[in-house]
């Protein structure tokens, strides 16, 4: 499980920020409990955080100016740029995290995936612009309720803009991508940088020495 092979050898504390996350993904990996790691929660708006090892932050995954430079040990963010809408502004985050965080972790859905992660529905995000808001206005597909509003239609549409890997690459020069894998076909990537052990870009692939071969069908 890459996340928690990158993790274990960091000498505790160890700070890790998680961009637009709640605290029942960490439970489920079984992190909540992890001695000498303490996690910040960042969200648009208040998200619940118990325990003394959590705690959350409302702010802007664009603009993170409350935090210094390397203040974190570690930034994670789960399948979150891509609903920032524009490169542009995926961009700003992709700085964001860069510089806050000593080392990252980044998981996000590959744009050339048949199937379109948000809407579930084949090709969904190479259809034309007003084909794609007018199947929304007219039926319920993957995790969005139909939308009659047409203006509100287009903002949902808008405001996911899957990547692909050479847009990634552009975005965190240097790092290594690993590919997730279903069926064969690249589901999604793992961008990170920071850490002392590098890896294959495939996600069955082999990583070198302590990492050993790894299926990254999960994050952690």
């Amino acid at each position: 499980m890459l996340f928690r092979a990158l993790v274990s050898p960091l000498p505790r504390p160890v700070r890790i920020l998680d961009v637009g996350g709640e605290q029942e993904f960490w439970e489920r990996v079984d992190f909540a409990n992890e001695p000498g790691v303490e996690i910040v929660l960042l969200n648009v708006k208040t998200v619940r955080a118990r325990g003394s090892n959590f705690s959350c932050v409302v702010g802007d995954a664009r603009n993170m100016a409350a935090f210094r430079d390397g203040e974190f040990d570690v930034v994670f963010s789960n399948s979150v740029i891509e609903h920032l809408g524009e490169y542009a502004q995926q961009r700003l985050m992709a700085n964001e995290v860069r510089r806050v965080g000593r080392r990252y972790f980044l998981q996000t859905p590959n744009r050339y995936f048949p199937i379109e992660p948000h809407f579930l529905f084949p090709f969904f995000q190479f259809l034309p612009w007003r084909l794609r808001v007018w199947i929304l206005s007219q039926f319920g597909i993957g995790w969005h309720n139909r939308e009659p509003d047409r203006r509100e239609a287009e903002r949902i549409v808008k405001g996911i803009r899957l990547l692909a890997e050479r847009e990634l690459q552009a975005l965190f020069p240097g790092a290594q991508v690993w590919r997730e894998k279903f069926l064969g076909l690249t589901k999604s990537f793992i961008v990170f940088s920071g850490w002392e052990e590098p890896a294959s870009k495939d996600g069955g692939g082999q990583a070198s020495q302590n990492l050993r071969t790894r299926q990254v069908g999960r994050l952690a």
